[in-house]
């Protein structure tokens, strides 16, 4: 079943000069060397605690420990994704969805690490909406159909019995976090998903939390570590130094004495200035971010059943787990005992 929703336009200019800056940057060196440091691009379209663990491997000097010197790249998903494709940019934060609409038209993409193994978004709307089934005849801002706050919204209308098409539910394409927020604050949409450390600051506000994802814990890979299977073949110890590099970072991150470093990190990033807000920042990245951050293949099946079900990519359909996640590395990394020496010492 294809579902009908309403786009906003795209700011095209900006994707131009962006790939044409990128296109500019220069050729990256296959080769791994502990010195000099090589450079490597790394794209990341998500400006909130799934990013973390990049922000921290950068800022604690992780990525130079192996070698690496990071440049990390702000792009929307789909624009990255298309970047990483063309062989402009080796790395990337992405979204299981993206990896699948790659793999599914025959790009070479999979996922090595995840930093998002379950559905912790959290399903809000007006104070006045009590339950799932009062959303017929309503709006709903979904980002994008393929991304996480548009699979987590088709997931919970089905769950309760809902067909967009047939309720004559509004799914409208409302891409950031911020312009989901003030969309809802302004009574314009109903309903609409957000990362936690917004949905407890919007619930606070009255607004009703219908589904909290963080408590229902489910198995859904959202974001991680992305790379070609080229590259993974070609040049294997690049790819394990920036593998280890995030898994330490993500160690760091779940380091009791560490608290301080990571929240002014969020602090920064996330632009936060209230205390309650740098603390439930904080809890929920603790809590959403596994601390052996391995791909999830019940997550990806999930992911690819959404996709297949709301045709989003029929194509979907005709994929298996391993077609868009690679546990072999993490794998590998924690049954070698790198993962859990991580966690070891200060």
């Amino acid at each position: 079943m294809a579902i009908n929703v309403l786009r906003r336009p795209l700011n095209l200019a900006a994707s131009f000069v962006l790939s044409a800056w990128i296109g500019l940057a220069g050729a990256i060196s296959p080769v791994w060397g502990a010195e000099p440091l090589v450079k490597q691009r790394i794209a990341y379209g998500v400006i909130n605690n799934n990013a973390a663990p990049l922000w921290i491997a950068q800022e604690q000097g992780f990525f130079r420990k192996y070698g690496l010197d990071a440049d990390m790249i702000f792009i929307i998903g789909g624009t990255a994704t298309q970047a990483m494709l063309a062989g402009h940019v080796p790395f990337g934060l992405l979204a299981t969805t993206h990896v699948s609409n790659a793999v599914a038209g025959g790009g070479d993409l999979t996922m090595v690490l995840g930093f998002a193994n379950t559905l912790y978004y959290s399903f809000v709307a007006q104070p006045s909406i009590k339950s799932v089934a009062a959303l017929k005849g309503k709006r709903v801002a979904i980002g994008t159909p393929s991304g996480l706050p548009g699979l987590m919204t088709f997931m919970v209308l089905d769950q309760h019995g809902l067909n967009p098409k047939r309720d004559n539910i509004t799914l409208l394409q409302i891409g950031s976090v911020p312009a989901r927020v003030a969309a809802l604050r302004a009574g314009s949409v109903e309903a609409t998903s957000l990362p936690p450390e917004l949905s407890q600051e919007i619930a606070r506000e009255r607004f009703t939390v219908l589904f909290d994802g963080a408590k229902e814990n489910i198995p859904f890979q959202g974001s991680g570590l992305v790379m070609s299977r080229r590259l993974k073949k070609s040049n294997p110890q690049l790819v394990e130094n920036m593998a280890k590099a995030l898994i330490e970072a993500v160690a760091f991150i779940h380091k009791p004495s560490n608290k301080k470093a990571v929240e002014g990190t969020l602090v920064r990033n996330l632009k936060l200035s209230k205390a309650e807000l740098i603390d439930e920042a904080y809890d929920s990245l603790l809590k959403g971010l596994p601390r052996k951050p391995c791909p999830t293949p019940k997550g990806a099946a999930l992911v690819l059943k959404l996709m297949a079900q709301y045709g989003i990519n029929p194509k979907a359909a005709q994929l298996q787990t391993d077609d868009v996640v690679d546990m072999s590395l993490c794998t590998k990394l924690d049954e070698s005992g790198f993962i859990d020496r991580a966690y070891q010492g200060p």
